[in-house]
């Protein structure tokens, strides 16, 4: 039985992201390496994407008027 692993090309379109947005996320550690290629199995990086934070943690930029609750 072959196992087939994803490069980073294909965990970005895996994902529906591009190559740079992908580049810019801490990334699993790979299941195969090939070379200095590094390889992952969808089930991993499905994992992976599923334990990630959504979009907005981390707070970003303070708010200049903070909200009032009236």
């Amino acid at each position: 039985m072959t196992t087939e692993y994803l490069g980073v090309k294909q965990v970005a379109e895996h994902l529906g992201i591009t190559q740079g947005a992908l580049l810019t996320l801490k990334l699993p550690e790979p299941d195969a390496m090939i070379g200095r290629t590094r390889g992952w199995s969808a089930k991993t990086i499905d994992q992976w994407n599923a334990q990630r934070p959504g979009r907005g943690v981390g707070g970003g930029r303070p708010r200049k008027h903070p909200k009032t609750t009236d």
